[in-house]
Order: structure tokens, then sequence, then C-alpha cells
């Protein structure tokens, strides 16, 4: 298990994520886990709650990707003259951490899904998809599979005895024992999905039962 891996699987209930304050204090968000748990994290998820035009908080040497979760879009100014919309229903963008960026909500509040990862520890890759019927995931030596519910309902028939997945919760499949490990998740909705690796290390995608293109 290396350090950039939670120690075991586990529902994370949408119920009991950690609302703070943004870093620099011009919102909310929610956080859902960052790994290890440290101010010097590795990877981190949460969900940012914009209800002002504000500017997005700096993390030099971090990657990070945001989904609309929920509102009408948000613009995203950035200070090299970059203007990018994110437009429901789920929209995404990846930018590093180090750009200036200020977001303008287009119509009301939104809620916004955020991926970050430290570049020289680890990558990360995200899918958004369907969920219908069962959808199996092979979790690599090494590596760490998230799913996160966007709509619907699914449960887990692997004997994992993780249990059942609602909206806005989060499903975390780390590699067991160092072993490559199986899970097979059965429902209906959509999720994304979230793939973190170690760096160097090759991965290849190996889900089952969900379209494969992005």
């Amino acid at each position: 298990m290396t350090r950039s891996s939670p120690l075991s699987s586990c529902v994370l209930r949408a119920s009991g994520y950690t609302r703070m304050r943004w870093k620099n204090g011009a919102g909310w968000t929610s956080e859902i886990m960052k790994v290890p748990d440290a101010d010097d994290w590795d990877w981190r998820l949460s969900i940012a709650e914009i209800e002002t035009d504000a500017p997005f908080s700096a993390f030099p040497g971090i990657e990070r990707e945001l989904v609309l979760l929920s509102g009408n879009g948000l613009r995203l100014r950035f200070d090299d003259g970059e203007v990018h919309e994110l437009l429901p229903p789920h929209d995404r963008l990846c930018f590093a951490g180090e750009r200036s960026a200020f977001g303008e909500l287009v119509d009301g509040a939104t809620r916004d899904f955020n991926l970050m990862w430290k570049r020289e520890a680890v990558d990360a890759r995200l899918w958004h998809r369907p969920l219908v019927g069962t959808m199996v995931l092979f979790v690599a030596p090494g590596e760490t599979w998230i799913v996160h519910m966007l709509a619907g309902q699914a449960r887990f028939v692997d004997g994992s005895g993780l249990g059942d997945l609602g909206i806005g919760d989060t499903a975390l499949l780390p590699a067991i024992d160092g072993m490559r490990t199986r899970h097979a998740l059965d429902g209906g909705g959509e999720a994304l999905l979230i793939r973190i690796s170690p760096v160097g290390v090759a991965s290849s995608t190996e889900v089952a039962g969900i379209p494969s293109a992005d």
C-alpha cells in the first residue's frame, strides 16, 4: 500500500462530509477525503459551494479538475485571458492549480465537484459515466478507484460488505494488500469514476459494464 492510497475500502456518506471555508475565505467547501489525511496531501476530493463571484484559491504544484454538479453554470476567467464556462448538466474542466482564476456565476449559485492531485506524486483521471445494471471495477496494485454518485442509487454485489450508494455518496476502492482487487456495483443512475495511481506506474482502464467513451 502506498502513501497515496487509503488503508481500506469504504463508503463515505454525503451527510458526513466536513464543511469548511475555502483556503482564501471566499466560499465554502465540503471535504470528502484527502490522502494522506494531513495538510501535505497527495490528492483531495471536495464539493465547492459557490454563492457569489469570487477568486479561486491558488494551489502550486497541484492539478485540479472541476465538474459542475448543480446550478446554471460557472464561468472561469483566467489571468492569461482564457475564459471557460461549465454548463449543465455536468461540464468539467482540468487546469493547473497555479493559474489565477476568477469564478463568475452564470445565473445563481452552483455546486462543483473538485478533484485535486499533487502532480509530482500521483496521476489522476476522471470519467462521467451512466450506470445501467452491473459495473465491474478492477483495481491494480497501488491504485485507488473512486465512485461518486451523481444520480440514482447502487449497491455493491461483490461480497465486500460496502453496501449501498446514494446520491452524493462516495466509495473509495484501493487495491487490498497489494493485490489486484475486483469490485462489482449494481444499480442505475450516473456516477463520476476516478482512478488515482502513483506517478510513473502504468495503469490500464479496466471497467466492465459501461460505455467506454468519455
